[in-house]
C-alpha cells in the first residue's frame, strides 16, 4: 500500500510540476511584450485570460500526450504477448482505467498551469512600477521547478534548473519579439 501511495504522489507531483512550469512559460511568452512595455499594464482580466489560455491548452497537449503514452504501452504489451488483435487491451478494464488516470493527471496538471500563468501576471499587478519583478519571480520559481524535477526524475538539479530557466529566458525573449498586446 505504501508503495501504490508513493507511486500516486509521484505521478501527481510530476503532473503539477509540469503543469506550473507550463503555465509560467506560457505566461512569459504571451504577456512579456506587455510587460516590458509602458504602454499597457496588466490587469485582473488579462491575467485570468492568459491563465485560462494556459489551462486549456496545457489540459488539451497533456491529455493527448499521456492518454497516447498508455496506449502505446498497451500496444507494447499485445506485441510481448503475440496477441492478434490490436487494440484490444485499451477496451478492456485497464483501458478504462488509463483513461481515468490521464483524466485525473490532466485536471491536475492543467489546474497548475493555470496557476503557473497567473503567479507572475499577479506579481506584477502588485508591482506596477516594477514590472521586471514578474520576470524575476517567474525565473526563479522556474529554477524551484527544476529542482522539483530533478528529484522527482532522479536527475541533476543544477541542469533541470538551468535547462528551465533558460528555456524561459528564451521564451521571455520571444515574447518580447511577438509584442502581444
Amino acid at each position: 500500500m505504501k508503495v501504490a501511495w508513493r507511486k500516486i504522489r509521484q505521478r501527481v507531483l510530476l503532473a503539477a510540476t509540469m503543469g506550473v512550469t507550463d503555465g509560467i512559460l506560457t505566461a512569459l511568452t504571451l504577456a512579456a511584450g506587455l510587460l516590458t512595455s509602458n504602454r499597457q499594464s496588466v490587469t485582473v482580466s488579462l491575467a485570468f485570460r492568459v491563465a485560462g489560455g494556459a489551462f486549456f491548452s496545457g489540459a488539451f497537449v497533456y491529455f493527448v500526450s499521456k492518454y497516447a503514452e498508455f496506449r502505446q504501452e498497451f500496444v507494447h504489451a499485445e506485441q510481448q504477448l503475440s496477441l492478434l488483435a490490436h487494440g484490444k487491451l485499451a477496451l478492456t478494464h485497464l483501458g478504462n482505467t488509463a483513461l481515468r488516470e490521464a483524466g485525473f493527471t490532466t485536471l491536475v496538471s492543467s489546474t497548475a498551469a493555470f496557476l503557473g500563468a497567473l503567479c507572475p501576471l499577479l506579481v506584477t499587478m502588485l508591482f506596477p512600477r516594477h514590472q521586471w519583478t514578474s520576470f524575476v519571480a517567474a525565473h526563479v520559481a522556474l529554477g524551484l521547478l527544476g529542482i522539483a524535477l530533478a528529484r522527482a526524475l532522479y536527475g541533476s538539479a543544477l541542469r533541470w534548473s538551468l535547462a528551465l530557466i533558460v528555456g524561459g529566458a528564451l521564451l521571455t525573449v520571444i515574447g518580447i519579439r511577438l509584442a502581444i498586446p
